[in-house]
């Protein structure tokens, strides 16, 4: 079923939101009470979307803080075995049933099918809780780190619920450790003149990123490719397939660093969670730039539990591979998001045995090599996005063969103002992550002239309220 958030960070209605919580947090009250303001309106911007949601977050936030309470003190290993069991069941329990339930239905009508059972489900009209996916790893992170005594139960439910529903980054991450925000909650935080001001400029080029790149240049190109319904021209696909590819990162990116922007306009820090993706040099060099909070949770609570590295080659591509497939299914409950986490599996785990035959070769350290291995890596990544996008295995198929084929005899639907537009705006994209590629934004902007950087802020506002896009929802808010 379709929903519409009323609180959308590229929204006039969140501007009002965000400036009366700023206001409230600046104000004299006690660290107790500012933190209660800070979850009253975590709760009221979750509730703005669906209301009788937030029991959803309440049985969570419940359920893993006792849960934790009580793995600190227990010793025994049956009995912490059985809690962290509990935690997980009711967390991937409730995942399960509001994200895969129609899946798993739909898949068992058609495996009944098969053996020539005709069986006939009744409708499903259960509305997916937008950010499930987020506060459930998070959470589901805060009972394994004190299982693993990697952490302390927090000793207060103010500073716990705050982490699994901290506004900023509730509904599409980053996907925060226990460890680096409940801290953080731990003594007073007001933003200092320094971090409002990095605050609020993170703020414009992550709604910049949102509502110009990604809605305004690139989005009306990846509709009308991949909406088209029929075999197209080869070029037509390939720059289809590359506007998506920049509009999955200006929106998702977008969105996580206006989500790091707000929380140090609070006095809070978030971790990265992009780092100029498409300059990677490899996979395992993509998934240490893309959605970085994500990865590191694959690999420190499934990849490694699973055994890592540590049981030789094949159990190492296997482990891989369920990984990433997991991964894949994670973004959404649909056989698409399967091939595309496989497809990465199997990259990485090319990826491995090319290096540990061929790594050795010092022509693979030489700038021309490292270009070409980027170049290889983001055509190999842009080929994956296709089943990321596309609706259905028609559509996938239809865009890989007419991209890896070259058949002219499509037809071509893109006008030369759209050619223009992702040509041009991919290439910017391009060039930015490679010279960003070893480089941290905020060295980069100390190096520019006051003046200049005040006119690249200037210049994005100006593109925010000339664009006028903020109406369209996040693409990760249906994961």
């Amino acid at each position: 079923m379709s929903w519409s958030p009323v609180l959308l960070f590229n929204s006039l209605t969140f501007v009002v939101f965000f400036a009366v919580v700023l206001a409230l947090h600046h104000a004299p009250f006690s660290w107790t009470v500012r933190k209660l303001n800070l979850l009253v309106a975590s709760y009221l911007f979750y509730a703005a979307w669906n209301p009788p949601f937030v029991i959803l977050i309440w049985i969570s936030t419940l359920v893993d803080w006792n849960v934790a309470k009580w793995l600190d003190v227990e010793t025994r290993t049956g009995r912490r075995r059985l809690l962290l069991a509990t935690s997980i069941a009711v967390n991937l329990g409730l995942l399960g049933y509001f994200k895969y339930g129609e899946f798993l239905l739909s898949n068992f009508q058609a495996l009944a099918a098969t053996v020539g059972i005709d069986y006939q489900p009744p409708e499903w009209n259960i509305i997916l809780p937008v950010g499930i996916s987020f506060y459930t790893f998070q959470t589901m992170a805060y009972s394994l780190n004190v299982y693993f005594r990697r952490a302390e139960a927090s000793k207060s439910l103010l500073d716990f619920s705050l982490f699994v529903t901290f506004f900023p980054q509730l509904v599409a991450g980053p996907i925060v450790r226990p460890t680096h925000l409940l801290p953080q909650f731990a003594i007073p935080r007001v933003a200092t003149r320094q971090q409002l001001t990095w605050g609020l400029a993170l703020m414009t080029l992550g709604l910049f990123q949102k509502i110009v790149v990604a809605d305004g240049l690139l989005a009306p190109v990846a509709d009308k490719v991949f909406g088209a319904g029929e075999m197209l021209h080869p070029i037509d696909a390939w720059l289809g397939t590359l506007a998506f590819s920049g509009q999955i990162f200006s929106d998702f990116a977008g969105y996580s660093t206006t989500a790091i922007g707000i929380a140090l306009c609070l006095g809070f820090g978030l971790p990265d969670n992009f780092r100029f993706p498409y300059a990677a040099i490899g996979f395992s060099d993509f998934w240490r730039r893309w959605h970085i909070s994500l990865s590191t949770w694959l690999r420190d609570y499934l990849y490694i539990p699973l055994g890592g590295n540590r049981k030789g080659n094949l159990r190492t591509y296997i482990n891989l591979m369920l990984t990433m497939l997991i991964g894949g299914l994670w973004h959404g409950a649909s056989w698409t998001f399967v091939v595309w986490g496989g497809l990465h599996g199997i990259y990485l785990a090319a990826e491995r045995w090319l290096r540990a035959r061929l790594g050795h070769y010092s022509v693979w350290k030489t700038r021309s090599a490292q270009v070409l291995l980027a170049l290889v890596t983001f055509f190999l990544v842009n080929l994956t996005w296709v089943y990321f996008r596309a609706t259905d295995f028609d559509t996938a198929w239809r865009m890989t063969v007419t991209m890896l084929s070259f058949v002219t005899d499509g037809k071509k639907v893109l006008s030369f103002y759209l050619v223009l537009s992702v040509t041009v705006t991919m290439s910017t994209m391009l060039a930015v992550h490679w010279y960003m590629r070893n480089r941290r934004l905020d060295e980069v902007v100390a190096r520019v002239p006051v003046w200049l950087a005040g006119l690249f802020w200037g210049g994005m506002l100006t593109a925010i309220l000339m664009t006028q896009g903020g109406s369209d929802a996040f693409i990760y808010f249906q994961f």
